[in-house]
């Protein structure tokens, strides 16, 4: 859980912060890559993470992954150009890729689904704590001392974590003949990686329609048929195909890519929304994610309760997604100078919507698989959830991107390098312009958002219904924790 706190935090004082960022370095063309950069490298090694957790035990895995990650905070904090900064939280993310799955991965080995539901729950007050602390924290700290010491902090955290996990964390090394499919990962980023760099090209090529830009998508799909090709020869593929055999697994591949593109592609967007639409600073901006994260935190908890005692995890699936679609719609249409109120209620339903089906992909891939092969299954879920995260990063960046690179307003200099601070230093008819063009733009980028959760519902809507054994059941019959499903009838 120190650990969750350590990476939710990452994620949650950087948002506030990015303003800061541009500011002092330039390049609103390159501002979606800081999450981008972090999200893409976590995505692309997720499935290695959990291969080794499946083949080595999850304890030095895990422990891997946290000094990973503390040695690139350290690299964030040092950075001197954008560049440099997003190379850095690529490194970062390479370490996050870790913690995540790994997190997911112990659960499932020490708790069956119904009571696995309540526990992953209680990760709901790792973000509450974050997410309260973290978009506030990151505000002041960016305001009164600077952006670099957002990434610092990790340092004694990460420290403190892994003293933790070395002295109380048990080894539990699973008796399997290591044999790690390599090439089946290599394959796997590259698909991956072609996909969000594609969606990015008008700002790295100049033009969607160049020639590196309709390469990228065809080395994808070459990259995946390969992939496929090895995967149905490797000894321990990185992810068994076998596992698409079900349909829900598939489906829930697609809602874990939405909920990532929804519920953490955004949140980097929702903090420059705050502050060059409205004029708050950082700090102020800060206090609205308490709506959101506690909007997660009470949705989580919420829904782990109910699939804990239900057995069931479609309902509360589709619930949030449908209340995802309204929630962007309605953001997509408020007018400039919406009451704060409006905008505050509308946050914390986003995030109750993202907290009823943030448990919901995890748990329904874990019983589609065999015990064997839940860390796999675990990362394929969390790869698909954060590559539709950097996925939607790159789109949302591209049209934030190209509304804003073409905007000229008298008086008020480089929208490139528009901070907080430089936007409450301009005359008052300048600052309403710049709002008024952040505002458009952010029309567009709300909108291409609601497209992505309206595609999350279709899949959820689609899901066989399951009702999960109960743990007497599972443990009079001497089933593994993962156990296998039962299937009843739609409701």
């Amino acid at each position: 859980m120190l650990s969750l706190f350590m990476a939710t935090l990452d994620n949650q004082v950087v948002s506030t912060a990015l303003p800061t960022i541009i500011g002092e370095f330039g390049a609103i063309e390159r501002f979606g890559w800081i999450g981008s950069a972090y999200l893409l490298a976590q995505s692309a090694i997720m499935p290695v993470y959990g291969k080794l957790g499946d083949l080595f035990g999850r304890k030095y895995v895990m422990m891997f992954a946290v000094a990973l990650f503390t040695l690139g905070s350290m690299l964030c904090g040092l950075a001197w150009s954008m560049d440099s900064l997003i190379a850095a939280r690529a490194f970062q993310g390479l370490g996050a890729g870790g913690i995540m799955v790994s997190i997911f991965s112990i659960n499932a080995d020490l708790f069956e689904p119904r009571e696995r539901a309540r526990y992953q729950s209680f990760s709901s007050l790792v973000l509450m704590a974050s997410g309260s602390i973290g978009p506030s924290l990151g505000g002041t700290m960016s305001q009164y001392l600077g952006w670099r010491s957002i990434f610092l902090i990790n340092l004694p955290i990460g420290i403190v974590a892994l003293t933790g996990l070395m002295l109380l964390l048990p080894y539990r090394r699973p008796e399997r003949q290591p044999k790690i499919d390599y090439l089946g990962a290599i394959l796997l980023a590259i698909s991956i990686s072609g996909v969000v760099l594609w969606a990015d090209s008008q700002s790295l090529f100049g033009s969607a329609l160049s020639a590196p830009a309709l390469a990228l998508p065809v080395v994808s799909a070459l990259a995946i048929a390969i992939w496929i090709w090895v995967e149905r020869r490797a000894p321990e593929p990185i992810i068994p195909l076998g596992l698409f055999r079900d349909h829900n697994f598939s489906l829930l591949l697609i809602v874990a890519t939405v909920s990532g593109a929804v519920g953490i592609g955004m949140v980097n967007y929702h903090a420059l929304f705050l502050q060059m639409t409205t004029g708050l600073s950082p700090a102020r901006a800060g206090l609205f994610f308490i709506a959101v994260t506690g909007g997660i935190t009470l949705g989580s908890l919420t829904a782990g309760r109910l699939i804990s005692r239900t057995g069931r995890y479609k309902p509360w699936l589709v619930m949030g997604l449908t209340l995802s679609t309204l929630c962007l719609c309605a953001l997509a249409l408020l007018p400039l100078h919406a009451p704060f109120w409006l905008i505050g209620t509308l946050l914390l339903a986003m995030g109750i919507a993202i907290g009823l089906g943030q448990q919901s992909p995890v748990i329904g891939v874990q019983i589609a698989s065999p015990p064997r092969d839940v860390g796999a299954a675990t990362g394929a879920v969390t790869l698909s959830r954060m590559g539709g995260a950097a996925l939607a990063i790159s789109v949302y960046g591209a049209i934030l991107s190209d509304r804003m690179m073409h905007a000229t307003i008298s008086g008020a200099g480089s929208i490139a390098q528009m901070s907080p601070d430089r936007m409450a230093a301009l005359p008052a008819a300048a600052q309403e312009a710049v709002a008024a063009a952040y505002r458009n733009a952010f029309d567009w980028v709300y909108l291409s958002a609601m497209v992505f959760a309206a595609i999350g519902f279709l899949a959820a809507a689609m899901l066989r219904p399951v009702l999960l054994a109960p743990p007497t059941a599972a443990a009079r019959s001497g089933e593994a924790p993962a156990g296998l499903p039962k299937t009843s009838p739609p409701a």
